[in-house]
């Protein structure tokens, strides 16, 4: 190997054999690469440099379908199931039915039937072709007698239904035809060719993007991105030329993510980012399932997840595999394209991707973390931090009803941290928050001299009443002090600083594409986990709903929401839609929902899914949501027939040999009844090991009945 680390011509071997003397060799050297080679391709995603593949994926069909339908490719399906005859029955009939033909040629062919069918012939020859025999007649002859047999196949081809044994059969069925392929669309229907800029007059920029996709320089995740930039054109917030002059310096790679990453390290799932869909299984060909849905994959996307998402199932349903991962991906490339923010949350070592694929990952209670996470979310005003602290540390604590608040907490809490910011400029820490709960002497007499000094009156009204409060029995102060302690722990000693010295991630950011990733430490502190959950929830929710660009889709995944249902995190959910943000949440029992909370969870989350292995009182739960259904019951009555003539039981036995079965009278008594879609009992033992029971609703209200969904397809 030589400093080029081109491999010597002459072989590797410590004896190379030797050769015959002449001019020196000279290695084969491959010729220099065009371009810097391109990022392994991802399912479902072209790879570079070769544009026809991604031209090809962007060209196929997407036809509006059904909520949660995998669009990419589609074949729409007829809403009712076609009367479908079983295969026995259809080829013997089908054999039949030529036996028939065969046995009318044949009569005809032998004279049987008469002459008549001939009559047509012979007034179409002339008198002069008869004798001798022409070609001309010849010709002519058996070109008739092909008409009359090909009329007759036709005819016993439609009763035996040929056709239809040619579809089920035949090569139709063989063939699988691909999405995409075909002959170019029209420059104005190319969305390849950018229409869109060339109506606006931007043509150089069209065409920039358009020799870009054709030499493999762009992706999926540029296109989004680009469409997402040339949106904000057309609404104002950017200027066409700014758009024109950026795409026309850097082509595909203009209007970058901040982090300049244009895909992620590594995916799992198929993505369409044309749609915004990420695909998650396949409905099953289940008689529950409606007929348009079976055999069609299924996805989740914007659209779905701003009504949120519940997934309960027990450990190893696939909750975090098949549903978070994926989930989570779809987002993080959301927010590549410039469309979405997210933040995901799980505990240490969870398989939510890797560190690459965010930008933000904070790690609680480990010291190797970059980031910190704000305590009070960036919010300056005191009351709006005591309303998020409170919810955090007291909110499970609240009676277990839609009606209860945490409006004692929140009046404690805002009673030390206006006082508090008003003396140091900036909110308690960890130990500093304990000690003023707990009423430590010092740290108040500190803090009472500090108002006095700046004449802070009203602030320090606030903080007599706060020590009056602490001497009676129902005070919450102790009960705050003590959560606050499972914070106030040296595995935590570096976090939640408050003076400036860290690097606090706010979910105010929100505002901007973010991705981040939050690990909590679930091994020895599960109670603090479960804490700081119901604080990032309810920052979230704190957050988006005083967002100024609500076109930026925000999501929270919580991939354990165990302890962080509360009265106060419901009512947030329902208020997620009309912010555009959503949430995530995965649970192994709906035993972690105090039982006045199950409903109305339930009820303000659109998307809900029921993996395998679910109890049958967590049955019941989502039975009772998913409500019932008018369906046909159709009672059937087989009375056999036994024949006493040789000539009937001939026919019966003909019948058992067409059929397959014996000759019955039937008795069909048609009811409409109204049942459960899906019974406690069905979804604790009928849904197979993989799949899942999913129903949804996209923003605009559009529903889908519950589903049984393969994961694994």
């Amino acid at each position: 190997m030589d400093g080029d680390g081109n491999r010597d011509a002459r072989g590797t071997h410590a004896n190379p054999v030797p050769r015959p003397a002449g001019p020196p060799e000279v290695p084969a050297v491959p010729p220099r690469p065009v371009r810097a080679p391109g990022p392994p391709a991802a399912p479902g995603v072209p790879p570079l440099p070769d544009g026809s593949a991604f031209l090809s994926w962007l060209r196929t069909p997407r036809p509006q379908a059904l909520p949660g339908v995998w669009r990419f490719g589609h074949r729409p399906r007829p809403e009712e199931e076609p009367e479908r005859v079983p295969g026995r029955q259809l080829l013997s009939g089908a054999v039949i039915a030529f036996l028939v033909g065969w046995l009318i040629w044949s009569l005809l062919w032998n004279g049987y039937l008469g002459s008549w069918w001939l009559l047509p012939l012979f007034a179409m020859i002339p008198d002069s072709w008869a004798e001798p025999h022409s070609f001309a007649s010849v010709v002519v002859v058996y070109a008739y007698y092909v008409l009359i047999a090909g009329a007759i196949m036709v005819g016993v081809g439609r009763l035996g239904r040929w056709g239809e044994i040619w579809r089920r059969y035949g090569p139709p069925a063989w063939r699988r035809t691909a999405p995409g392929g075909g002959p170019a669309p029209a420059p104005e229907e190319d969305p390849a060719a950018w229409p869109a800029l060339r109506a606006a007059g931007a043509h150089d920029a069209a065409e920039r993007l358009a020799a870009d996709a054709r030499s493999g320089l762009m992706r999926d995740v540029d296109h989004a991105r680009l469409t997402r930039a040339w949106q904000g054109v057309r609404s104002g917030r950017h200027s066409l030329a700014t758009f024109t002059g950026a795409v026309l310096s850097h082509g595909a790679g203009a209007c970058p993510h901040p982090s300049g990453a244009r895909d992620l390290p590594v995916r799992q799932a198929r993505h369409d980012l044309v749609t915004g869909q990420v695909r998650i299984g396949t409905a099953a060909d289940d008689a529950r399932n409606p007929y348009a849905y079976r055999g069609t994959g299924l996805a989740l996307g914007p659209d779905l997840l701003g009504t949120s998402l519940l997934a309960v199932g027990p450990a190893g349903s696939g909750k975090t595999g098949s549903v978070v991962r994926p989930l989570t991906e779809s987002l993080c490339l959301h927010a590549l394209a410039g469309r979405a923010a997210v933040v995901v949350v799980g505990a240490a070592g969870a398989d939510l991707g890797p560190a690459d694929a965010y930008d933000v990952v904070v790690r609680i209670g480990n010291p190797d973390s970059v980031y910190d996470l704000d305590l009070y979310g960036g919010t300056t005003d005191p009351d709006e931090a005591a309303v998020v602290l409170a919810e955090a540390l007291a909110g499970d604590l609240a009676e277990p009803h839609p009606g209860s608040d945490t409006r004692r907490s929140t009046t404690v809490l805002a009673q030390l941290l206006g006082p508090f910011r008003a003396v140091h400029g900036r909110f308690p820490g960890v130990p500093e928050l304990r000690q003023l709960l707990d009423g430590t002497p010092g740290p108040l007499a500190e803090l009472r001299a500090g108002l006095r000094a700046a004449g802070q009156d009203s602030l320090l009204r606030e903080l007599d009443a706060r020590e009056r409060q602490m001497g009676h029995p129902g005070d919450v102060g102790g009960v705050l002090a003590d959560r606050v302690a499972l914070l106030d722990r040296p595995a935590f000693a570096t976090f939640f600083d408050t003076s400036g010295q860290s690097r606090p991630f706010s979910l105010q950011a929100l505002d901007h594409p973010v991705r981040v990733r939050i690990d909590l430490p679930e091994r020895g502190h599960a109670e603090a986990s479960r804490m700081l959950a119901r604080l990032i929830l309810a920052q979230f929710t704190a957050s988006v709903s005083v967002r100024e660009d609500r076109s930026l889709f925000a999501c929270l995944v919580l991939d354990d929401a165990s302890g962080v249902v509360t009265p106060e995190a419901v009512r947030g959910v329902q208020r997620l839609r009309s912010a555009g943000a959503g949430v995530v949440l995965t649970l192994r029992t709906l035993d972690d929902v105090p039982r006045p909370l199950r409903g109305p969870l339930l009820g303000s989350i659109g998307c809900r899914m029921a993996l395998s292995g679910l109890t049958p009182w967590d049955g019941q739960d989502f039975a009772e949501v998913w409500g019932k259904e008018w369906t046909e019951a159709r009672d059937v009555t087989d009375r056999q027939i036994i024949a006493e003539t040789p000539a009937g039981k001939a026919v019966h036995m003909l019948r058992r040999v067409i059929t397959g079965k014996a000759p019955t009278a039937r008795a069909v008594t048609v009811r409409q009844v109204e049942r459960e879609r899906w019974s406690a009992s069905e979804l604790a033992h009928a849904v197979p090991a993989g799949h899942a029971v999913l129903s949804l609703t996209t923003v605009k209200g559009e529903h889908a009945p519950p589903l049984l969904v393969d994961l694994r397809g």
